[in-house]
């Protein structure tokens, strides 16, 4: 059976908690999705299960206000074994979490693993910035490195 090319992507970004740079990175391919006009299925998780139910950081709901973005009603969750057939493509924020990610995943998973940077030329093998236990400043760099992602990731879906 072959893959529906026209059909919407599903993706889900996957960072340690939920409640940093997962959450940005659903926002923004939320936003670029939308401003592209292209469907898609986004949502976030988390390896572990420390904030499950929890909002994102208020300095992460912060940033993606800045940029047009409301993530206050996001809640943070751990991944699933469901999430590995649901979606077409689980991005991890950094390599641990990839291997992690890899570790957990059912043996009938269809979803493709990649670090979320390995999209961006120029950026593959690396991390995502994670500002959680620095400054606020550290959040717009996160917001950038993930709106580059999503700029990738619509790209990728208008090529089919």
């Amino acid at each position: 059976m072959t893959k529906d090319v026209t059909a919407a992507p599903s993706i889900l970004f996957l960072c340690l908690g939920n409640i940093c740079r997962s959450p940005l990175a659903e926002a923004a391919a939320r936003a670029a999705f939308a401003k592209a006009g292209r469907p898609a299925t986004l949502d976030s998780a988390g390896t572990g299960d420390w904030h499950v139910g929890r909002p994102p950081d208020p300095r992460a709901q912060a940033e993606a206000l800045r940029h047009g973005v409301d993530i206050s009603d996001l809640r943070a969750r751990q991944i699933a074994p469901d999430d590995f057939r649901r979606f077409d493509l689980i991005l991890a924020a950094d390599s641990e979490n990839l291997k992690n990610a890899r570790a957990l995943a059912p043996a009938d998973a269809t979803a493709r693993l990649r670090l979320m940077l390995d999209l961006v030329p120029g950026r593959a093998g690396e991390s995502v910035t994670d500002p959680y236990y620095g400054e606020d400043d550290g959040f717009s760099e996160t917001w950038a490195d993930v709106s580059a992602v999503a700029a990738a990731l619509v790209a990728e879906s208008a090529s089919g």
